[in-house]
């Protein structure tokens, strides 16, 4: 599977996940969530986080940053707990050599297994079972070099691709193809390290065809990407781990959840 996805086509699910989600082997759920949430909804969301985050949430110097960081995390133990039947202050995070996060409950068949992503008030997370995946979300926004942002991260193919197109094509371009490959790395645990090993093929046509990926996996047919747009303005990617999956779609309401007050918390002090 690869290219291009409107997410008005997808199966719909519902407005909230219920608690016990079920999920098949071969479904990939993705929610959208909005990160601007009132204060209440903001603190409520504070009380499902762990020790560790509330501290990572205090460093943050901008408000903006912290409320951002608080809202994404909270909601991802909303999501995650109704998967495995658990309270969001209580769902446990590992994480790789290279900062990816997976469940530390989920210790027993069949795994679960997210992503996640946020970009300007925006957020993507992405769940499934028992195979790797990575989503990744930018908001499009001028850049003033892309052409040497390009060369930098990108192939040779892939940055040759940018600076054929014009100017009014390129930021879009970069974009895609940056989501796309972001994506990828994640889905493998590789991370920014190996943007420039792996290749997305694009059509100059239509840049938003994701046709091969060749690089860092030893299998990379194994892998699909698609593209797709969760709003204006906005580019965001996902790629998933085998073949002959089905995608459904939703938006996450936090007027629909009252996340436990289990214990008390400063983030807001």
């Amino acid at each position: 599977m690869a290219g291009y996805v409107d997410l008005g086509d997808r199966q719909r699910l519902e407005e909230t996940p219920a608690a016990c989600v079920d999920l098949s082997a071969d479904e990939v759920h993705l929610w959208q969530a909005d990160l601007n949430l009132s204060e209440p909804q903001l603190k409520q969301l504070a009380t499902t986080l762990s020790d560790d985050e509330q501290q990572r949430a205090h460093r943050f110097y901008f408000d903006r940053d912290r409320q951002s960081f608080i809202a994404s995390r909270g909601i991802l133990r909303v999501i995650l707990g109704c998967y495995l039947g658990l309270e969001p202050n209580q769902v446990r995070f590992s994480y790789g050599c290279r900062g990816k996060p997976a469940l530390a409950n989920c210790d027993r068949p069949p795994t679960v297994q997210f992503n996640l992503a946020h970009s300007q008030g925006l957020a993507l997370y992405a769940v499934t079972r028992d195979r790797a995946l990575g989503v990744d979300l930018e908001h499009l926004r001028p850049l003033s070099d892309i052409e040497q942002l390009a060369k930098r991260f990108f192939t040779h193919k892939e940055s040759q691709l940018i600076s054929s197109l014009t100017p009014e094509q390129r930021q879009e371009a970069f974009f895609k193809l940056w989501t796309c490959k972001e994506a990828y790395l994640k889905a493998t645990g590789e991370g920014l390290a190996g943007l420039n090993q792996a290749e997305i093929s694009c059509s100059i046509e239509n840049p938003a065809s994701c046709l091969t990926i060749q690089g860092i996996s030893p299998q990379p047919s194994q892998w699909s990407v698609i593209q797709f747009n969760p709003q204006p303005e906005y580019v965001a990617a996902l790629a998933v781990e085998g073949q002959g999956w089905h995608l459904s779609y939703g938006e996450f309401d936090p007027e629909s959840f009252i996340p436990p007050a289990s214990r008390n918390t400063s983030v807001f002090t």
